[in-house]
């Protein structure tokens, strides 16, 4: 009987050790993308950056504010480095496929457009921007902005709660992260919705979402790709292997 031999270039162990090189790869990027996607922890140490508790950090990054290209530029690096994480990663965890995983790489997509075209002025910051905004008299990138943002929240909630339908019943330590996200989510739009009604305190609100969109980044890349299997206790029989040393035949 002749041996069927893989070319090298195909052999498991060569296979395995470059998505394990990928997956790490992936994981550099995503928690770089992190990084530069919360951005805004630096605004309240840069004196008179954010002048007023009631607006978005979206609105930092307006035309003509201070610093605002090198904040639109973090967004835009943040939206590349998880796209390519995603893409790195790949959609598999515990075995199987994740549907909320092209939600995920929509979500880092709708990030680089975000950082792409910023707001063209401050509409949280600023009364006239809002009516001009009402009234469709900004410029498209303004727009663009604002459909990329809802984009954004839109992608990660579908996908967080895709995945938290996915991992239910679970005894794996994501099943709880999952359902908590969604916990987190659920009480923050709320407040988010009063925020940007009422134009008050959006600085404070804003920053739950960037954690729980961060967290959500991080844990679909970490996840494990294969399911987490459980060591045999030492007490535990195991069943004899045939034509083992030990497998006597008897003669008939």
């Amino acid at each position: 009987m002749h041996t069927l031999r893989l070319p090298s270039s195909l052999r498991p162990s060569s296979v395995a050790d470059s998505h394990s090189t990928r997956v790490a790869v992936a994981k550099t990027l995503a928690v770089g993308g992190v990084v530069a996607y919360n951005w805004w922890v630096v605004v309240p140490f840069v004196p008179g950056l954010m002048p007023s508790v009631n607006g978005f950090f979206s609105d930092l990054e307006a035309t003509g504010r201070p610093h605002a290209q090198l904040m639109s530029e973090a967004d835009l690096a943040a939206g590349l480095l998880m796209v390519a994480a995603f893409l790195l990663r790949g959609s598999r965890a515990g075995g199987s496929v994740r549907r909320e995983w092209s939600w995920m790489v929509a979500f880092a997509v709708a990030g680089v457009v975000g950082g792409r075209y910023p707001y063209a002025c401050s509409e949280g910051l600023s009364a006239s921007c809002r009516a001009m905004e009402w009234r469709l008299q900004l410029p498209i990138h303004h727009y663009v902005h604002i459909l990329s943002g809802v984009a954004e929240f839109a992608t990660l909630t579908t996908a967080a709660i895709i995945a938290m339908r996915r991992t239910r019943g679970s005894s794996d330590r994501m099943s709880g992260f999952y359902a908590g996200l969604v916990a987190v989510l659920a009480v923050g739009y709320p407040l988010l919705g009063v925020a940007y009604l009422t134009d008050r305190l959006g600085t404070l609100v804003e920053p739950i979402f960037f954690v729980a969109f961060s967290a959500m980044v991080l844990a679909q890349v970490f996840e494990p790709v294969e399911p987490v299997s459980e060591p045999l206790s030492w007490a535990e029989p195991t069943a004899p292997v045939r034509g083992g040393p030990d497998h006597r035949v008897q003669a008939s």
